[in-house]
């Protein structure tokens, strides 16, 4: 799989960048089920940020659309980090 053709260039090095603050939130009191919302919030709001930071706003519809990618590139470099993670657990795994 080509993850390029699905996530900016710019934005995959937040996938290790999850994967470690995934780790970080493993170790902390948070309940396991949270960590994928967790990441996936702070993913958006670092896509977000880089895409209205990348670019000149030029009005409202820009500004729109760069909340709509923010918030879709945020979703797949947390469901990548999340998949990064489920490879890692599973090559470990004993059969």
């Amino acid at each position: 799989m080509d993850f390029q053709s699905y996530i900016n260039s710019e934005l995959l090095i937040l996938v290790p960048v999850l994967y470690l603050i995934g780790i970080g939130l493993k170790k902390s009191a948070l309940n396991d089920k949270w960590i994928p919302a967790m990441l996936g919030g702070i993913s958006v709001v670092l896509c977000t940020a880089w895409t209205i930071a990348s670019t000149p706003l030029a009005g409202w519809q820009d500004l729109l659309l760069k909340l709509f990618t923010g918030v879709v590139q945020g979703v797949l470099v947390a469901g990548a980090s999340v998949y990064v993670n489920q490879l890692v657990k599973q090559a470990g795994k004993e059969e």
